[in-house]
């Protein structure tokens, strides 16, 4: 659902405007983020995954499913979860920029791919971990993605214990002090730009209550509950979006 193209135009250029001006912006993404480099949404359910899978994919990465069903659930985290090739988009790029010229303070994502570190993002919360990062559950072992990668079936450790993601599953806690400091940036922020979110996945959605300034941005394919809170809000692909604020 993009937006007349004199409108878009014109709402970008007042964003411009506005993070020119600012040296204190906070960036809050979700997986339309990931999705132009390449990373479907998992809940977004294709044809082929009511053929593969017998559970619709909440059910599998929950905590109790990981805990009953381990094999299972590294089949689906494998194929539908880790995207070991992909590479950062537009958007990621652009924020890596704002960051290291001192305009934006950090970045709060959803997501768990490591995008936004591998375009040179420093200060980057993981409200929902990520796929880099794997520990074994009996001695606390760390593990890369390449090394979980290469193991069949369920990952295990040398001393034989599961290797688990440092992935948030349904079911388990964000972690608080990663939370507490995206409340701390939201809060302190001049412009929060939330993109890439449907904002209906809580209690990340709910962070946007911390926010006290005037220039709330959503940039978002489609239509968000959030919209009318906005001050602005930019129909569109988000990489794209971005590509036209750095010309």
């Amino acid at each position: 659902m993009g937006e007349k193209r004199e409108d878009l135009a014109e709402k970008i250029a007042c964003l411009k405007d506005w993070i020119d001006k600012s040296d204190n912006i906070v960036f809050f993404g979700g997986a339309g983020v990931s999705t132009e480099s390449g990373i479907p949404d998992f809940r977004s359910v294709d044809g082929l995954y009511n053929q593969q899978y017998d559970y619709p994919p909440e059910t599998i990465i929950s905590h109790s499913f990981y805990q009953r069903n381990p094999k299972e659930f590294f089949r689906f985290y494998k194929n539908k979860m880790l995207f070991p090739n992909a590479k950062p988009n537009a958007a990621h790029l652009a924020l890596a920029k704002l960051e290291k010229e001192g305009k934006l303070k950090a970045v709060i994502t959803q997501n768990i791919d490591g995008l936004h570190q591998a375009a040179g993002s420093r200060e980057v919360l993981e409200l929902h971990g990520s796929v880099h990062r794997n520990f074994c559950t009996r001695c606390g072992k760390f593990y890369t993605l390449e090394q979980i990668l290469a193991m069949d079936g369920v990952p295990r450790c040398e001393c034989g214990g599961i290797i688990k993601p440092d992935v948030v599953l349904y079911e388990e806690g964000l972690d608080q002090q990663t939370l507490e400091k995206a409340v701390f940036y939201i809060s302190q922020a001049d412009i929060l730009i939330v993109g890439g979110t449907s904002l209906t996945v809580y209690p990340a959605a709910g962070l946007i209550d911390y926010y006290r300034g005037d220039k709330l941005v959503l940039i978002n394919r489609d239509v968000t509950p959030m919209d009318s809170r906005a001050d602005l809000v930019l129909g569109g692909k988000i990489g794209e979006i971005f590509s036209e604020l750095e010309k």
